[in-house]
């Protein structure tokens, strides 16, 4: 009897977790993002890609580059970068709610070296130099998405350099973003 009932047991729990893993595939695990902030304030596509690896982590790769090289800006000088990140969400809800998240970056752009003469006839000479440097940090933000797949998120972060490279020690990382989650 005791066989009986410890194998109906058995065949429950197993029943059991293979409907969960069935139903954790059905939800679309693919994300495509635009972060908007950027794109309106800097000038710069900010484009994203994310899978689903599970209903509390995600990872993705950003690429970010610059329309528009000689504009001012909070990051004046990076022209291009590529962000690899994992995300861990802290919510009930599937892969969506509350994140942090860790990030490396690589990024590269230019530097502008003002060299003063001492001697007449006076002069400033600029010239620029190319860098390209990597960098790891940690953000925070949260993510909203519909029933139909509609998504929109808000994130901050830093990082620092790590090679010196450039005379920026520290990046930023952060936005508002739009997307749609499909299979």
């Amino acid at each position: 009897m005791k066989r009986i009932i410890i194998t109906g047991i058995l065949l429950v729990l197993s029943f059991s977790v293979f409907a969960q893993e069935k139903n954790q595939e059905s939800f679309p695990k693919n994300e495509l993002k635009i972060n908007m902030s950027n794109l309106i304030a800097f000038k710069w596509v900010d484009v994203s890609y994310e899978r689903i690896l599970n209903e509390e982590s995600t990872f993705g790769v950003g690429t970010l580059f610059s329309l528009d090289p000689g504009i001012n800006g909070i990051d004046e000088y990076r022209t291009f970068s590529l962000t690899p990140y994992y995300r861990h969400f802290f919510s009930n809800k599937y892969a969506q709610g509350f994140f942090v998240e860790a990030f490396g970056m690589i990024h590269s752009g230019k530097i502008e070296n003002y060299i003063y003469t001492d001697f007449p006839p006076y002069e400033t000479i600029i010239t620029e130099d190319k860098y390209t440097d990597f960098a790891v940090g940690i953000s925070v933000g949260a993510k909203f998405v519909t029933k139909r797949g509609f998504i929109a998120e808000i994130y901050a972060g830093i990082g620092r350099d790590l090679l010196n490279n450039s005379d920026i020690e520290v990046v930023g990382r952060g936005g508002i973003s739009i997307g749609y989650r499909f299979k």
